[in-house]
């Protein structure tokens, strides 16, 4: 029976993954604005899309990695490319942003929220400054982007591209914690909660633009090390390939993308079975015991 079971899952996760009806020049053209394009997987997004004949606004923290990213995807062919660097941070800071990106390319038609940060340096962890700090950046920064672009979205038909990783759900949050890893998998849960509403409200209204979500391996070990302590093995998810995934899924209006598949499965156990699936997931972070409690 288990040999049958798991022949079925294997059968329906082939099926899923070889139906690909992704036609690349439906790119040429686009209109996106990418946050964290300045580098790991915002970078490779900026340069497949720059291949692809799509017109830019990146932004991200860092000016000078921003210049950088921006001057290669010129040289990759990107008919059009803006940057304004900006701190998700502050509040004032997602308005600018989507203001700043309709300017330049008059209307988007993809959003692509990939920008994620810990404790800035100098600022105690676990303080209600730290908390504000994260929250804002992880969460409310997510919502204001997406309220400010959806009008322009709702108007082109476009889509959402909403990029995370596998790091929110490797740790629980506790009542009395307030470590970035904790942070982190408050905020994952409070953006799928934000984003499951919203696809109904859209649904509700026969509004068509698509929300993608997208779950990714760790995405660099400076990141992973940081947000999860006694994470003894991470692997980054490898950036062009991810990348790769999250716009295949972006323009085929997929509902999810997941990379590796096999966190389509872990997913999948959410509901049903959350204690395994945690289990799965640190396994597969190889988490210690005493960071997972």
């Amino acid at each position: 029976m288990k040999v049958l079971l798991l022949t079925g899952l294997g059968a329906l996760f082939f099926a899923y993954y070889w139906d690909d009806n992704f036609d690349p020049a439906s790119l040429q053209g686009a209109r996106v604005l990418l946050t964290g394009a300045s580098a790991g997987v915002g970078e490779e997004l900026a340069y497949h899309y720059a291949r692809l004949g799509s017109h830019l606004v990146l932004t991200a923290h860092t000016e000078a990695l921003l210049q950088k990213v921006v001057g290669n995807c010129r040289k990759l062919g990107a008919p059009k490319v803006f940057y304004i660097a900006a701190d998700m941070a502050s509040p004032e800071a997602p308005e600018s942003v989507v203001q700043f990106a309709l300017d330049k390319l008059g209307g988007l038609d993809y959003l692509v929220l990939n920008h994620i940060g810990g404790v800035p340096a100098g600022t105690r962890a676990r303080t209600p400054q730290a908390t504000r700090w994260l929250m804002q950046v992880n969460f409310l920064s997510y919502v204001q982007l997406t309220s400010r672009a959806l009008p322009s979205l709702t108007d082109s038909k476009g889509s959402l591209v909403v990029v995370s990783s596998l790091l929110g759900a490797c740790t629980r949050p506790r009542p009395c914690g307030t470590g970035s890893g904790e942070l982190d998998a408050a905020a994952k849960f409070a953006l799928d909660s934000f984003f499951g509403s919203l696809r109904r409200e859209l649904d509700v209204q026969d509004v068509n633009v698509a929300i993608t979500m997208c779950v990714l391996g760790l995405r660099d070990r400076a990141s992973a090390a940081e947000a999860v302590r006694g994470v003894t093995r991470v692997k980054a998810a490898p950036g062009p390939k991810a990348a790769l995934a999250v716009i295949r899924g972006g323009a085929t209006r997929a509902a999810g993308v997941f990379y590796p598949w096999r966190f389509h499965l872990l997913c999948l156990l959410r509901r049903w079975l959350p204690r395994p699936r945690a289990w799965f997931i640190r396994q597969d972070l190889n988490v210690t015991a005493a960071a997972a409690a």
